[in-house]
């Protein structure tokens, strides 16, 4: 019996200098955790092709806040809807209109060729670019934003299914937050002011 409560001051000063030992690990660890955290891994390289027929990769946006919408020139609704916003929205900025950057990313580079992007965003603001690429490249691009799509076979032949989120990033390219077409006006164009001012 004694011999077991030799050990127990022992043990007890080794616990407790165990338990410092974890908590100052944790203490010290934990800013280079949070900040690891803060970074949500939406966006990064791609390599594709603007409506005018020229390269364009993820450097050519950086540098400014940005917003990138991936849709298709055959969209019935969702994209001529969101583009039609996207423009009124860079409208209401004025000015400021131009810290900004939009790019609008086919998910049917079968179809939508730089002509026939560069003829279907004549309808819309002159600033937004409209990007395609061969299918790796968007399923690349796609892949890095985590969007969504697929083809949809119909009677007349196909559409596409895909994902309708604005994604909004910072100058450096890191992901901002989001905006979509449900949201009104003042909600959109509040997010981009505040995008400007904090990207």
């Amino acid at each position: 019996m004694a011999f077991k409560r030799s050990l127990i001051l022992p043990l007890a000063v080794f616990l407790a200098g165990l338990s410092v030992l974890i908590v100052t690990m944790i203490l010290l660890l934990q800013p280079q955790q949070q900040q690891n955290a803060g970074r949500v891994p939406i966006g990064g390289p791609f390599k594709l092709t603007s409506h005018e027929g020229k390269p364009f990769t993820d450097a050519d946006l950086k540098g400014k806040p940005f917003a990138v919408f991936f849709g298709f020139t055959h969209c019935p609704e969702v994209c001529p809807t969101t583009l039609y916003d996207l423009t009124q929205d860079l409208e209401s900025l004025e000015k400021d209109s131009d810290k900004v950057r939009v790019a609008f990313i086919t998910v049917d580079p079968a179809q939508d060729t730089p002509e026939l992007m560069k003829t279907y965003l004549s309808s819309f603001d002159p600033r937004i670019v409209g990007l395609t690429g061969t299918d790796d490249e968007i399923a690349a691009v796609a892949k890095e934003y985590k969007i969504y799509y697929r083809k949809v076979p119909t009677d007349s032949g196909y559409t596409m299914d895909h994902s309708a989120t604005i994604f909004l990033m910072d100058s450096k390219g890191d992901f901002y937050g989001t905006s979509n077409f449900q949201e009104s006006a003042e909600i959109r164009r509040s997010k981009l002011k505040q995008l400007i001012k904090n990207g």
